[in-house]
């Protein structure tokens, strides 16, 4: 098991680094993360939501995602509520405070999915969530110690150095834990290391002395490693402008206060033939060939956040003057006439708030969130060829065409009579290395034809997950590793 001495200190990209290590060895290896809480989340083939850093670590592993990788998910609503999701199926929102005070129920659901899964695998990798000393939380801790005390796991602490304050987070980490969470530590792994390793010599023989702990191995910091991110210190560094000089389409990207599933993205980010600027304000529109408007885990309130910066003002003007603009879940949502949530579903305060028009739909949000894989080939507007993709469906609000409306419907994509404007509800339609090519060839109309990619997304991907293996590998013992916390796959 993985525990960090804090968020964001690298446990998730570790533990999919161990299941790609492992499953190169032979071992069927599967991920475990009890409770989640992400921005981000993807749908499993039988029609689940789980976390997306479980599903990027199945992937490691070469195995299909399932729910009882992530038996609780959270995904943030406001400040301080969240949907709770347990097995794959939404419960509701709750409050954080009423959150913690009925954790512990959820743990006979955390420990069935454990036990289903350590009697299918060889090896699960767990991870832990935050800090595992958190003192004011530790009574209803069911995602840490506790876990690791279920799983009989031997556990790793994983310190981010680039932070700053390591050693005091380590240490103080190790002297918070209760004894017989200590005698669980088989070492610990500093991550995201810059410059010299042999600079930190006098530093790791402290921590060995002050803690009786050993130093497994230093990470240097991975620039130019590709995992997917999960959470909103990920999304935090998504506030850039990437300009490319083989770049065939500017894209601009909405930064809406309650964004979600933006590894959407992604492959956007990746294919040279983008580029992409996430924009925050009004001015930040100018220029691009297309812009986007993502998801979000707030569809009214951020609806009103384009109202009152003016952005629902300015993508209009962007429009009619011949922009294009697309809308993905909850943003093919604000592309319509009106989103209303009578239930409080998703915003308490907002009941009902006007789109921006430029499709003639009608959103309602209800109880049931719909979760669903797609598999089909879509063609955008004013081209002949369909482009594969398969993705996934995660939403509450339901979209209909109102009765006067004067639109092209398919069913995954809706788009305006000029074919300028067009929003689907499915999730990952960027990863399909056709969709980028339609996109492309849809956001130039008749300015030529684009190269062809020679980009695979899932190919990369893949590619990666083996770089991120091989460094590990590289600045850590991982034979001794294993075998110290018990495996034989050294």
């Amino acid at each position: 098991m993985f525990v960090g001495t804090s968020s964001d200190s690298g446990k998730s990209v570790l533990a999919a680094a161990f299941c790609r290590i492992l499953k190169r060895r032979g071992v069927r290896v599967a991920p475990f993360k009890a409770q989640n809480m992400a921005l981000n989340s993807g749908v499993t083939p039988d029609g689940h939501e789980m976390g997306r850093a479980q599903i990027v670590q199945a992937e490691a592993a070469g195995i299909e995602p399932h729910v009882d990788m992530n038996p609780i998910l959270l995904k943030p609503t406001s400040d301080t509520g969240s949907q709770v999701i347990v097995h794959g199926i939404a419960q509701g929102s709750m409050d954080a405070a009423s959150y913690y005070q009925n954790k512990k129920t959820l743990w006979p659901a955390v420990t069935a999915s454990y036990d289903r899964l350590a009697s299918q695998y060889d090896c699960i990798v767990l991870e832990g969530a935050g800090s595992p000393v958190e003192v004011n939380l530790k009574q209803n801790d069911i995602v840490n110690m506790a876990m690791a005390d279920y799983a009989d796991a031997a556990v790793v602490l994983v310190a981010d150095i680039d932070r700053g304050g390591v050693f005091a987070s380590i240490v103080g980490t190790v002297e918070l834990l209760e004894e017989h969470e200590r005698r669980r530590l088989r070492g610990v792994i500093i991550n995201k290391f810059r410059g010299d390793a042999a600079l930190l010599r006098d530093g790791l023989e402290f921590i060995k002395n002050r803690t009786g702990i050993p130093v497994l191995g230093v990470v240097p910091m991975l620039r130019d490693l590709y995992v997917p991110g999960e959470d909103s210190v990920a999304l935090e560094r998504k506030r850039f402008q990437q300009v490319k000089e083989a770049a065939v389409v500017s894209v601009g990207i909405i930064r809406l206060p309650h964004m979600a599933n933006y590894t959407d993205f992604d492959p956007l980010e990746l294919d040279p033939r983008f580029s992409i600027e996430y924009v925050l304000s009004v001015k930040s529109l100018a220029g691009h060939d297309v812009i986007i408007i993502p998801g979000s885990k707030n569809v009214p309130n951020d609806m009103r956040f384009l109202h009152e910066t003016g952005l629902s003002d300015a993508l209009l003007r962007y429009e009619q003057a011949g922009g294009r603009v697309v809308g993905v879940c909850g943003g093919y949502q604000m592309l319509g006439r009106w989103i209303r949530d009578p239930l409080g579903v998703e915003s308490k305060d907002l009941t009902e708030v006007a789109g921006l028009g430029l499709l003639p739909l009608t959103t309602i949000f209800e109880p049931n969130k719909i979760t669903r894989q797609v598999h089909a080939a879509v063609t955008l507007p004013d081209l002949k060829t369909s482009a594969a993709l398969e993705g996934y469906e995660i939403h509450m609000g339901r979209s209909s065409v109102d009765a006067d409306g004067n639109c092209f419907v398919h069913e995954h994509l809706t788009a305006s009579h000029d074919g300028r404007v067009w929003g689907s509800y499915v999730h990952g339609l960027f990863d399909s290395d056709q969709m980028r090519d339609s996109l492309i060839a849809w956001a130039r109309a008749g300015a030529g034809d684009a190269p062809l990619t020679s980009f695979s997304y899932r190919a990369y991907k893949e590619h990666n997950y083996d770089l991120l293996a091989d460094t590990v590998e590289r600045y850590m013992d991982v034979g001794s590793i294993l075998k110290q916390m018990g495996f034989a796959y050294a």
